[in-house]
């Protein structure tokens, strides 16, 4: 598949993050596959997920996400043609279906295929609960789900927050590739999303210890309450 559109948005988006001089801490490269399809699971904190999700399969293997996104992305006249250019699959939540089907087959064909379980970035910075399609999407193409976890990037650009990139210089960034998780212990699509979001929760947890102290001074809005910070926290879940 030619790549006329993906490749050299990759360049510019890495040229943007030098810019930046984003301290991007790349860890677990050595779970990146050199071929063969996998369902990448990816936590939600910040617009640039997208891009930040994939810098560890490039870097390593030079391999290309394809992310599963909302519709109206790919219908935005600037964007649009962007995601479509990079092969990535759109989202029609009143159609799911479809949409599983062709990850499914990009899977089958080798591909990586990015997914966002909680399908939206979360105002508390912790994990909402998971979407079952990852699962589901990786049983029936009998790939592995390999978990990725990014920390700090809600920092930089989020939702909620006024745009700061000047006050985006230098952040630290943690990006976090976890031991894949292999179709076999998947195929209860149930059972097999609250393992995903807890080998998730784990993963997180230890990028959260690990990550710098906010600057004296800075307000800790980007932390999740339970860390001290001041994000909302999350909802509770509804009582059975």
């Amino acid at each position: 598949m030619a790549e006329y559109v993906y490749r050299p948005v990759i360049h510019t988006v890495l040229g943007l993050f030098r810019a930046l001089r984003l301290q991007l801490d790349v860890r677990g490269e050595e779970h990146v596959p050199a071929d063969g399809g996998a369902v990448v699971l990816i936590n939600h904190v910040s617009y640039l997920d997208f891009a930040l999700a994939g810098v560890p399969f490039w870097w390593s293997q030079r391999r290309l996400v394809r992310f599963m996104a909302k519709k109206q992305v790919f219908d935005h006249r600037v964007s649009g043609p962007l995601m479509r250019g990079m092969h990535h699959i759109p989202v029609d939540r009143s159609a799911g279906a479809g949409s599983l089907r062709e990850a499914v087959r990009a899977l089958g064909a080798g591909e990586l295929v990015g997914v966002f379980p909680e399908a939206t970035i979360s105002p508390s910075y912790c994990l909402a609960p998971f979407k079952s399609g990852a699962a589901r999407m990786a049983a029936e193409a009998d790939v592995p789900v390999i978990p990725l976890v990014l920390w700090g990037s809600q920092r930089i650009l989020t939702k909620g927050r006024p745009r700061n990139l000047r006050a985006a210089v230098g952040t630290p960034v943690s990006i976090t590739v976890g031991k894949p998780v292999p179709a076999s212990e998947l195929r209860d699509s149930r059972a097999g999303t609250e393992l995903l979001q807890l080998t998730m929760a784990e993963i997180l947890d230890d990028a959260q210890r690990r990550y710098p102290a906010p600057p004296p001074g800075e307000s800790p809005w980007w932390l999740p309450a339970h860390l001290g910070g001041s994000a909302p926290e999350p909802p509770k879940p509804p009582t059975p």
